[in-house]
This record gives structure tokens, sequence and C-alpha cells, in this order.
């Protein structure tokens, strides 16, 4: 991968979560111990899926191109409800057009999680040219042609503070979401399975070179259930996607993590999802001084790569821009000045004496000058005092008014969003009915608390109540909370299966 770039000479790749750096210099991709300040590097990171959010919008093609970010910043803050307190990045990409509409990828960022999380690497290096959301990182794989540009992709990959599954359609980024199974996650999750704090080094050793084939028993059981609840995580993704995106099937599933290949988990995958599953470990034709280094730092080192060519195709979320040439520096003028100033102070010592004497008679002028406009100013600044105290009890006044209005706003919202959208009891508790009759179960008694329901099954085959439950949990999955039933039990006087049904609504 070659920099056609005269200006700059290497490019250096930040984790800045995990304190990693490398360096890309033609095709070998070198890791580095320290950052440091140099204007020939291209500086790249990528912030995590998890510090973002993301979505798409779709504008009228009516709308002229120079007001399009001011739209897109305004439907952002209220279809996210963003804290006006709080200053945000915004960054979009026009995705495609249907009929009279445009739609968009919009990412936005906190400005304040930009500066902590990535606060020291800007304390070494000054700047940060490409900041990119790590979902967009595997374009790559099809700018390079290492994958297919045909077919629905969805890529897993697990980092020490996120873990987030991506789903691309014809090579194209299609939807992305975070999950709550990082790899820190994971160990403190262990932990708590087992009821003790093990050894994180040993814990994670294991995992990263036995992973689900382990040795160790105990680690091999409690892995399995660890990545069962991830996969019913990721299951519950890919059905939201499917509906959401008009999906028919997804091709491929690419696994990976920052670590490096988890054993057996391409394997575990495919059986518990039923799709194709690789590891997410690729050859990029660079010269790599590792073992294995991390994918997204691979990634990112082909998109910083590309983005010297077509700065254009990039959402960036950076805000660390590179300081302006010393010439066009307020600090480098004056220095430039000063030195000027010296040099032909040195060539023509008689030329500034005369010019002090000059200097000295307008002195005098403007200090006259400067009595008068004084107490013109000292007038002016009394007349802007009152005005500002004039403006203080309107703006006090205005922020109380604005309060009560706001007060009934809400209020008002609240009442229309019950009466419009509020889906009343009885007509789920109608839905649970139908649902429940059409398996043939029958319901022995019912009860309800606020947004909980509770249903006595009788059933006469345990399998219609197994298939009832995983019915009513897939058709109303964006209405149900919870769902749970304990234990399933044959009464011996009748033949019949009884059965709690537990069920809470959003």
């Amino acid at each position: 991968m070659e920099v056609h770039n005269s200006k700059i000479k290497s490019i250096v790749t930040v984790n800045a979560y995990e304190k990693k750096y490398y360096a890309l210099k033609g095709k070998k991709l070198s890791s580095l111990k320290n950052l440091e300040y140099n204007s020939a590097n291209l500086v790249a990171s990528y912030i995590n899926h998890r510090d973002l959010i993301s979505t798409t919008i779709e504008l009228s093609r009516s709308i002229l191109d120079e007001d399009i970010q001011d739209i897109i910043e305004i439907k952002a803050y209220e279809e996210f409800g963003l804290d006006q307190a709080s200053e945000y990045v915004v960054r979009y990409n026009e995705k495609e057009i249907k009929g009279d509409v445009k739609i968009f990828d919009i990412f936005v960022a906190k400005r304040d999680v930009l500066e902590k999380s990535f606060g020291s690497t800007i304390s070494e290096t000054k700047y940060i040219d490409l900041l990119v959301p790590s979902p967009l990182l595997y374009q790559s794989l099809y700018n390079k042609e290492i994958l297919s540009r045909d077919g629905i992709h969805c890529f897993i990959y697990f980092t020490k503070h996120d873990t987030f599954v991506t789903f691309y359609r014809n090579s194209k980024y299609l939807y992305a979401k975070s999950i709550p199974y990082s790899l820190e996650e994971i160990y403190d999750k262990y932990c708590e399975l087992v009821e003790e704090r093990v050894n994180e080094e040993d814990f994670f050793k294991i995992l990263e070179t036995e992973g689900l084939k382990s040795i160790h028993t105990d680690y091999q059981e409690n892995f399995m259930k660890l990545f069962g609840d991830i996969f019913i995580s990721v299951n519950d993704i890919i059905i939201y996607a499917k509906r959401a995106f008009d999906l028919s099937a997804i091709d491929q599933i690419f696994i990976g993590s920052s670590s490096g290949p988890i054993i057996g988990l391409d394997e575990y995958s495919e059986n518990y999802l039923g799709l194709k599953s690789l590891e997410l470990n690729f050859d990029y034709g660079l010269e790599l001084n590792e073992w294995y280094t991390d994918q997204l730092q691979c990634m990112l080192a082909i998109a910083s790569a590309e983005y010297l060519e077509n700065t254009e195709e990039f959402i960036n979320l950076t805000i660390f821009q590179r300081p302006p040439p010393f010439h066009k520096r307020t600090s480098g003028q004056f220095i430039i000045s000063a030195f000027l100033a010296i040099m032909v102070g040195i060539s023509y010592p008689s030329y500034y004496l005369i010019r002090s004497y000059i200097n000295g008679a307008k002195n005098l002028v403007l200090t006259e000058n400067e009595k008068k406009l004084r107490a013109q100013s000292d007038k002016y600044k009394a007349i802007l005092g009152k005005k500002k105290k004039e403006i203080k009890k309107l703006d006090e006044k205005i922020a109380s008014t604005s309060k009560i209005f706001h007060s009934k706003e809400k209020t008002l919202m609240a009442i229309y969003d019950k009466k419009v959208h509020y889906d009343l009891r009885s007509e789920m508790l109608y839905r649970f009915a139908n649902d429940i009759n059409h398996f043939g179960v029958n319901i022995d008694a019912l009860s309800s608390d606020g947004n909980s329901f509770t249903f006595s099954l009788l059933g006469k085959d345990e399998k219609e109540i197994t298939k009832l439950i995983k019915y009513i949990s897939t058709l109303h999955f964006d209405k149900i909370k919870s769902i749970n039933i304990e234990k399933i039990s044959r009464e011996p006087e009748n033949e019949y299966y009884t059965g709690i049904l537990k069920v809470v609504l959003q």
C-alpha cells in the first residue's frame, strides 16, 4: 500500500482505547512503542460504535445541497433527543436515492466524549487527520477485493471496550449495533458466573490460545454458556436487521477479535445460528511484524491510504485538525515580523532614530486625543451598563416564560403520545389469547400488574407450550421486554401439562 501524497511520508494508525500504535511505510505495517508529533505523518484512528449514535435519514431531493448539513443536524437533535446544552459532531454520507427522496447515513458523536477518548493521543501527535466510525472500516475489504461485492455479510468483532455487529449489503454499509459483551465485559460476566475473581491474565491467555475448545473443562463449559448468551443477542440483531432492511438471508458471518481468532467460535456460531461462519482474519497484502495484528488496525491503514486519494468519500468525525503552517499562525507572524524588524533595524539604525522622534511627536497628539475619546467612552459605557441590566431583566422574564411553555409542551406531548401510541392492555391480552388458542393451549388463570401479565397454561402436549412461547417472543419481540416460563409439569391425575408464563411489556 503506497502513500501517494508527497507531503505525507508515512501513515500512523492509533487504537486510542488500548494505546496501541502502528506505522505504515510502503507495504510494511509495524507496531510503534510511542507516538510523537511529526507533520509528515497522516494520523488516523477509529471511534468505537458504542460511543456513536447512527441511523439513516430521508430528505426530499428538492432540498438544496448547501442546506443539507443544517437540516440533518436539526433532525439529529430532534430524532435522538440530543442535549441542547451539549455539543455534538454530526457527519453524514449520501447512501442512495429512492424516488423523490435521498437517504443518508448519519453518525453523531458527543464532543466531550471525543476529547476524553482521544485526549492522550492529541497530547502526543497534536492532531488526528482521520477519525472513522469503526463499522465503516469493513469497506476496505470490498475496495481491496478481499470480499465479493455481492451478497449480505455480517461482521462480529470483539474488542477490549466494545463488541459490535455490522451488516453490509452488496459491499455497502447497512447497519451496526453494539452488544454489552466487550472482552472486558466477558471477563466480568465470567467471574460472576463462577462466583469468584479469576486471574485476568490467565483468563485471556486461555481464551486466546484455547478458546471454546479449552482443555480446562470448567473454562470450556462456562465459555459455552457465555457465548450462548452472546449469540442470543446476535440472533436478535439478525432478526431485526432482516425485518428492517428486507433481507432474505445472511450469506456469511465473519467473527474476529482484537486479540486474535477465538478457537472454535466460528464453528459454534455456525451451529448456533445456522449460518456459514468464518474467522475474520484476512490477508491485506501487508507485511506484518506480529503473529497477529488487530484487524481494525489493518483495515484502518488501508482506509487511510485511500483517504489520501479521495477525502470526500469518508465520514470523518475528527475535531482535532492540524495546526496551520508556521507563517499563517499568529505567533509565527509575530516572530517573522520581529525578525524582519531586527534585521531592518541593524541595516538602517539612523532611519529608526529619526522615526523615534517622529513617533514622539505623534504620541503627544495622540495623548490629547485619547483624553477626549476616553470621556466619550465612559459616557457610552454607562449607557451600555444600563442597557445590559434591562436586557438581563428581559432575559429572566423570557427564561421564566419559556420554562412554563416547555412544561406545558411536555404535558401536551405526553397526552398526545398516550392517546395516539398507547397500546391498550386489553388489546395485547386479546392478541396473546389468539396466539395461545392457535396452539391448542388453554388458560387456566390470568393476572396482570401494570405491564406484567401472568398466564397459567394448560395443555395436552409439552411441545405445544414450548412452541407457543417461541412464537409469542418472535412475533411480539418489539413489544415484549421479557418473557419466561417456570418449570412445565405434568398433572398425574389428568395427564395435562401446566406452566406459569410471565410476560413483561416494554
